[in-house]
């Protein structure tokens, strides 16, 4: 295939509106690879722009193509890149920085103010037949991790940097606050790390899933009281009261990372619980430098990827894909799969 044939995407037109156009993708830049995208993972931020129309104060304000977690194969390459790439399988890291300014250099490029990173306006993502992106942002996956499982290395990038930011360590109990799909790979990353987990929600069917992915102990929060003493609070939700209650199950010298986005952007915390135990609190922002370690760990079959998969769609279905989530608490992650569509446009 060449980059200058057309390609099918599914394009956001309106709040919870979609339409499958054709587009043509420009020819490739140097350090550019086409990719034919085979799985791409329904997101929590996805499903935002698309009821929202919004996360924050970023509005979708233009035509916009979701879809982040993705994975495929390599197709075409630019005339930088060796021609032994086309053919291999890969996960798309979805952030692509400048790689000059001061955060690049040190290595902390998920904060670069220009990454151009996919399906977040106005860069258009992955939910089309092919994605063009810079090869050093298309990683190698063993053949033991099928098409899903590649494109999930995205949310398991996620839960690493967050564990990694909470320095998880053998005997510590952590307690994961929201039982969706980063909370689920959080507590399976904690768990490889040799901590005991437990995992607190208010939806049954999501904490059957986290007993499931090994939790030592989950928490129904709309019945019950968090116990205290936990020396470690990853919060997944966002929902302010869980990060109230969170900190407040905290012991002495605590450390709670925050990786749920508040609706609004807004949340109040306890000052007094954080001051008086001296608890240490961030916030984390994506990721940087985990693909190749999360793809090892998937790869290590010590991460169950595949049970996060609940249903599959094509192209065509991207709408009902992204819908899904609000209408049934138990779809943790549908997955599209762009190759398989069943009514492509003429």
């Amino acid at each position: 295939m060449s980059a200058a044939q057309p390609v099918h995407a599914a394009v956001m037109t309106a709040v919870e509106k979609t339409v499958v156009e054709t587009r043509a993708i420009a020819p490739l830049g140097a350090s550019e690879v086409l990719v034919e995208v085979r799985s791409v993972g329904v997101c929590g931020s996805d499903v935002h722009w698309y009821r929202d129309g919004r996360i924050g104060s970023t509005v979708v304000s233009a035509p916009l193509v979701l879809g982040h977690e993705a994975s495929g194969v390599i197709v075409e390459v630019g005339e930088g890149v060796p021609r032994n790439r086309i053919g291999s399988r890969v996960a798309l890291e979805p952030g692509v920085p400048c790689g000059r300014c001061a955060l690049c250099r040190a290595g902390r490029y998920n904060l670069c103010p220009d990454v151009r990173f996919f399906a977040t306006p106005p860069v258009d993502g992955a939910f089309a037949t092919h994605v063009v992106t810079h090869s050093d942002f298309a990683h190698d996956v063993p053949d033991s991790l099928d098409d899903d499982e590649a494109a999930l290395i995205e949310p398991l990038a996620v839960a690493m940097w967050a564990v990694g930011k909470a320095s998880v360590t053998v005997g510590d109990r952590v307690l994961v606050s929201g039982a969706g799909p980063i909370g689920l790979l959080v507590l399976q990353v904690a768990r490889a790390a040799g901590a005991d987990v437990s995992v607190s929600d208010v939806a049954g069917d999501r904490l059957v899933a986290a007993m499931q992915a090994g939790a030592t102990d989950t928490i129904d929060v709309s019945a019950d009281e968090l116990p205290p003493g936990f020396t470690v609070l990853i919060e997944c939700s966002g929902v302010g009261a869980a990060i109230s209650t969170g900190l407040a199950a905290l012991g002495p010298a605590g450390r709670a990372v925050l990786v749920g986005m508040s609706p609004d952007g807004q949340t109040s915390v306890p000052l007094d619980v954080i001051q008086s135990r001296e608890i240490t609190l961030t916030g984390t922002f994506r990721y940087a430098h985990q693909y190749p370690d999360a793809i090892a760990l998937a790869a290590s079959g010590r991460i169950d990827l595949r049970r996060l998969v609940t249903s599959v769609h094509p192209l065509s279905d991207v709408h009902n894909a992204l819908m899904l989530p609000g209408r049934d608490p138990s779809a943790l992650k549908p997955m599209v799969h762009p190759q398989q569509d069943e009514n492509p446009p003429a």
